[in-house]
């Protein structure tokens, strides 16, 4: 995994990518490859964990696929949830929710995350390709060149957290908009 710095220079960069008139995604986006991608994330998910994922798909999101691990199949009995970005194949890992802990580090020795389970999503999602994002970076308010830095009256903007009421990284990339 790449250090704070270099991830915060990879968001900045995927912000400033041309889009379509809107923030769900950048041109050129291509929705069969990322389902493809998500779908095999699900499957090797399925199977390291030994029972069955669920891929959630959404709309009018800037990460359109979830993959769900059920809590019945993790060592510390809390679903992990891991949101897959329509930017640079980023990853965001819950557990259970995005405000839940500040990263993997905080859940595991809070116990809401197994060391091993810790590590079988990471070692899944780098070895097809995607960038994991501590949401501690993901919960700073976001100050970059969209229209969500700007202070627009019914802007989306995250109902919870540290910067609840505010748009953050999170907001930019892993949620409804």
């Amino acid at each position: 995994m790449a250090d704070d710095q270099q991830i915060w220079d990879l968001l900045h960069s995927l912000d400033r990518l041309p889009a379509p008139g809107h923030l769900e995604f950048p041109e050129g986006f291509d929705h069969e490859r990322a389902e493809a991608r998500a779908a095999a994330l699900c499957e090797r998910l399925s199977d390291d964990f030994g029972g069955p994922c669920r891929l959630d798909r959404a709309q009018d999101a800037s990460a359109y696929f979830r993959t769900v691990v059920a809590a019945h199949l993790t060592a510390a009995g809390v679903p992990l949830g891991i949101r897959l970005s329509n930017y640079g194949w980023l990853a965001a890992v819950t557990a259970p929710l995005p405000d839940s802990h500040a990263d993997l580090d905080d859940a595991v020795e809070q116990g809401a995350v197994s060391a091993a389970d810790r590590r079988r999503v990471e070692v899944a999602l780098t070895e097809l390709g995607y960038e994991i994002v501590p949401l501690r970076l993901l919960h700073h308010r976001y100050d970059g060149v969209t229209w969500l830095a700007d202070d627009v009256p019914g802007a989306v903007v995250l109902s919870y957290g540290p910067h609840a009421g505010e748009a953050t990284w999170w907001t930019r990339f892993f949620e409804h908009l």
